[in-house]
């Protein structure tokens, strides 16, 4: 099944200040995800951030956080029920990027396929502590039938050809 911009919601997960400095490539994630927002954006896929216990890791960072229409606070590591009231219950399609893969990115991911959701999780805009815990992440969520894109793949569907008049836009993004 290919990625419908009219029928997909982007969630943001946990770019905290006081998780980034241990995610492995924590600035590329955030460079990688804020590009994957303003794409969101140009397409009004509507973009919905989360944080873990913001009370003692902060708020997500402030180029996530504008990016995101809301920002649910949660302290459970699945977000799917708190994500259910929020604007991704409009659309049945959820594309996933954050920290930290094997845990609250996993368990979201999980959650939003049990409640019924087509879920899509964007490989390098995932990010972990550990190689290890990345690549087992992906490779479980593979397993469980959660659908693995890029970038690039979440822009190109989105978009679905040349002449979309936002093309230009997020081709430039991209480069």
């Amino acid at each position: 099944m290919m990625m419908d911009a009219n029928n997909a919601s982007l969630v943001m997960i946990d770019y905290q200040p006081r998780l980034l400095p241990a995610i492995r490539h924590g600035q590329k994630l955030v460079a990688r995800s804020v590009t994957l927002g303003r794409i969101a954006a140009l397409l009004d896929v509507p973009v919905i951030g989360t944080e873990q216990s913001p009370e003692k890791l902060g708020e997500n960072v402030p180029s996530i956080r504008r990016l995101c229409a809301e920002t649910v606070a949660k302290r459970r590591f699945d977000a799917s029920e708190a994500l259910r009231a929020t604007a991704l219950a409009e659309r049945r399609q959820v594309v996933l990027c954050g920290c930290e893969a094997h845990v609250c990115v996993l368990q979201t991911a999980l959650g939003l396929q049990t409640l019924g959701f087509q879920v899509f999780v964007v490989e390098d805009a995932v990010g972990a502590r550990r190689q290890g815990d990345r690549s087992a992440a992906l490779a479980r969520l593979s397993q469980a039938g959660v659908t693995l894109v890029t970038l690039e793949m979440v822009a190109f569907e989105w978009l679905r050809d040349a002449d979309h008049p936002r093309f230009r836009e997020v081709q430039a993004l991209i480069k």
